[in-house]
């Protein structure tokens, strides 16, 4: 988002500079060397309703770099892959009755369908689909993901949050019978590359490895920020910090502002990336909802973009609260690696050929239901200061294509 918005500022014929704590560009979309291949620290995929993200690709001249694939979603659970995601497949689902299918069918078409969900903003995620697919699809398919995910705060997410991610990737499809997500040609790096040299033509300077310690504000308007030892003089600043950082930041902020920031809860995501010699199964996405196993899903990568060896990313989401989140990487590493070869009794030990752990504290936004009344507007009181993350994208979930969105959005918005 900051460097989308620090690009579009720069092509508007502002002067920007464009502040980033991490040693590369592109947040959480960056990329690293994995054993020779350069792949994102987090995974990423596009639907077919990312559209920011096509006339952005489309506007840097890299939209032949855009690719399709067929792919696919399952469940393991009772010791089974069975897919999911299409009608055969529900149909030949043994864990639901008969009438519990027809039921959550006709509850995620309707879902696909649906132009806005403002009818279910002040529902939890819980209640709307226990009111939609019924008790026993929830305790069945839902439960045991949403509480390995939010633990303690799994009844309070939103069900507009959740209807909303269920519609984006509901839609990303060929046919009703056949799921299809995109990927960019080289990885999301590719995006990344193109943006930031087309800033920089713009006359953007990037100053990485460099921490904001505060934005500096005088009579009420912003004059500047404060980073790496030096001063920045601004006229308009534009934050896409973590909201939880945002009060220590802006000590000029009013109390119940900075009130508001720190209400917005987060958790913290533990993200393995595996690299292994068999692959797991065919699918790109797998729900794990299995006593035993206290992880969420697997996400087969290389069954999205092709790449050489089986590359997974297992995400652990949690509170930061919950002593898990102080395992060594090791711990998790042998953890996964364990549920890996239970799903997949064919896989050996030395079939693990590389993994590396990513940690961040303020991953996902927990989003209650009527969640937008509860954040502060993006334009804060102190004139040429705008302030967002990735909470403001609600009731869409973390995206390139919002991220776009909302970075190009503040950089038209400043005061001239």
């Amino acid at each position: 988002m900051g460097l989308a918005a620090a690009y579009r500022a720069a092509k508007l014929g502002h002067e920007v500079d464009l502040i980033e704590i991490d040693s590369v560009p592109g947040g959480m979309a960056a990329h690293f060397d994995f054993g020779g291949l350069s792949i994102e620290r987090f995974y990423h995929f596009i639907c077919k309703s990312d559209e920011p993200t096509f006339a952005l690709m489309k506007e840097l001249g890299i939209e032949d770099k855009l690719r399709w694939r067929a792919t696919s979603m399952a469940y393991y659970i009772k010791g089974k892959i069975h897919a999911w995601g299409e009608p055969f497949a529900l149909l030949r689902f043994p864990h639901l009755s008969f009438g519990a299918k027809l039921r959550t069918g006709l509850h995620m078409f309707l879902t696909t369908k649906a132009k806005n969900f403002r009818k279910i903003e002040s529902l939890t995620a819980r209640e709307w689909l226990e009111k939609g697919s019924g008790k026993e699809v929830y305790n069945t398919l839902w439960k045991r993901l949403m509480d390995l995910k939010f633990y303690e705060l799994a009844d309070e997410i939103s069900a507009s949050w959740i209807a909303t991610r269920v519609r984006r990737v509901g839609n990303s499809r060929k046919t009703v019978f056949q799921e299809e997500l995109g990927y960019i040609e080289g990885g999301s790096q590719t995006l990344v590359d193109a943006l930031v040299s087309a800033y920089e033509e713009n006359g953007g300077r990037l100053h990485l490895a460099t921490k904001v310690e505060q934005v500096v504000a005088e009579n009420g308007r912003v004059s500047g920020v404060k980073a790496g030892d030096r001063f920045f003089e601004a006229d308009a600043v534009i934050s896409t910090v973590p909201t939880p950082l945002v009060s220590n930041l802006v000590p000029d902020l009013p109390q119940d502002w900075k009130d508001q920031y720190d209400a917005i809860k987060n958790i913290g995501v533990v993200c393995l990336l595996l690299r292994l010699k068999t692959s797991i199964s065919k699918n790109f996405w797998l729900n794990i909802v299995e006593e035993g196993m206290e992880v969420p899903g697997l996400i087969e990568f290389s069954n999205l973009r092709p790449v050489k060896d089986t590359i997974v990313y297992v995400p652990y989401y949690m509170p930061t609260t919950q002593s898990k989140w102080n395992w060594t990487d090791q711990q998790f590493v042998d953890e996964a690696f364990s549920y890996i070869r239970k799903i997949n009794p064919e896989i050996k030990d030395t079939d693990l050929l590389d993994s590396t752990v990513g940690r961040l504290r303020y991953a996902q936004p927990v989003c209650e239901p009527d969640f937008l009344d509860k954040l502060p507007p993006i334009e804060t009181p102190i004139r040429g200061l705008q302030i967002a993350d990735t909470c403001y994208y609600y009731p869409e979930d973390r995206g390139i294509a919002e991220s776009v969105r909302y970075g190009q959005m503040m950089a038209e918005a400043i005061d001239g």
